[in-house]
């Protein structure tokens, strides 16, 4: 017996409720959660309450099982057969932004031949989701997870562009920004707008009173052209913590609905096709005064939990950690202790 055995009996019965459970593909999903639910519940319970949490997460799983094509079903099963495909001597990988490199997607699918003689297996497209207009740090201030760039395509033909990676051996990574969204965002839209759920995305205070608390142990990320971590909004009528720009606002990890609604975002970019994604900023997600709010243990809790999610989900995606730290520290992002190989299986 275990502490959680009865909310995980619980959720394993809402999912057996939600998936067809005549099919193949959602009897995988229940041996997978069967093999990972405890790895999933004790990541959650490591910032989070499972009670709560979990019947919600479940209900994003199993819409998104619904959602997922059967070719990358398929794809979930060869994975699960062959888990160390990234970490084989032959794997060689290529990154790039496609729009220096082919100009857009449909430029791409004509590149594939080249990758292919060049023994590429691993291609990493630089930020290809849609940021904020004007200054957007590089591609990292987006504006809207589940669109692209317009230039480069649409979603609909990122699913194309990875189906035909995939015939051709190589395998798909994007960069998904999990501390801070655009202040566009629709998320920051409506807190502006005053919608008390969403105000509490975010990390916004009336008054400069705990801002300076924060302010005492934290560095400057761009100390001279984004000075402090804080910045007020007079639409929102606050201070909102923005640790690399004004127009990066820090989303609120320590609420469970924001990580559900990433755990969503993380599973519509598995169901386009994406086989890894490079979690940027995640030293920064969580927030705990009196310190430099990076590297918490409440980063590699969430980290797992996510990291769980996503194996049970679509076996097929891999995540590598943005540490920012010094290599003695990396293998946390992997996972060390009770954590070992359950956070990230790539780092750097």
């Amino acid at each position: 017996m275990t502490e959680f055995d009865a909310e995980l009996a619980a959720a394993k019965n809402q999912l057996q409720t939600l998936v067809d459970t005549k099919s193949r593909a959602a009897q995988d999903l229940l041996d997978r959660f069967d093999r990972w639910g405890e790895d999933l519940v004790s990541g959650l319970s490591g910032a989070y309450s499972v009670e709560q949490i979990l019947p919600e997460l479940v209900k994003v799983m199993a819409a998104n099982h619904t959602a997922r094509d059967a070719q990358l079903h398929q794809r979930d099963r060869e994975r699960v057969l062959e888990p160390d495909w990234f970490q084989k001597p032959s794997t060689i990988g290529y990154v790039c932004y496609t729009d220096l490199f082919a100009k857009d997607l449909t430029g791409l699918t004509g590149q594939i031949d080249y990758l292919k003689n060049l023994g590429i297996s691993y291609l990493h497209l630089m930020p290809i989701l849609k940021p904020r207009p004007g200054a957007n740090d590089g591609g990292y201030a987006v504006m809207d997870y589940r669109a692209l760039r317009e230039d480069l395509g649409t979603m609909a033909q990122l699913r194309q562009t990875a189906e035909q990676l995939h015939e051709a051996g190589i395998s798909l990574t994007l960069d998904l920004v999990l501390n801070h969204v655009a202040l566009e965002h629709e998320w920051a839209l409506k807190a502006k707008a005053g919608d008390a759920k969403y105000r509490d995305y975010f990390y916004i205070y009336p008054d400069r009173h705990m801002p300076d608390q924060y302010e005492q142990s934290l560095p400057e990320v761009f100390p001279d052209f984004a000075p402090g971590n804080f910045t007020w909004d007079d639409q929102v009528g606050g201070w909102v913590w923005t640790t690399f720009n004004s127009y990066q606002w820090d989303v609120n990890w320590s609420n469970p609905s924001v990580f559900c609604e990433y755990a969503d975002i993380v599973a519509n970019l598995a169901n386009h096709g994406v086989d890894c994604l490079r979690l940027d900023a995640i030293a920064f997600i969580w927030k705990r005064l009196g310190t430099n709010c990076q590297n918490q243990d409440e980063v590699h809790a969430i980290t797992q939990a996510l990291r769980t999610f996503a194996r049970i989900l679509a076996p097929a995606l891999i995540f590598k950690a943005e540490a920012i730290v010094g290599p003695a520290q990396v293998g946390a992002y992997l996972g060390e202790g009770s954590r070992s190989g359950k956070v990230s299986d790539l780092a750097y």
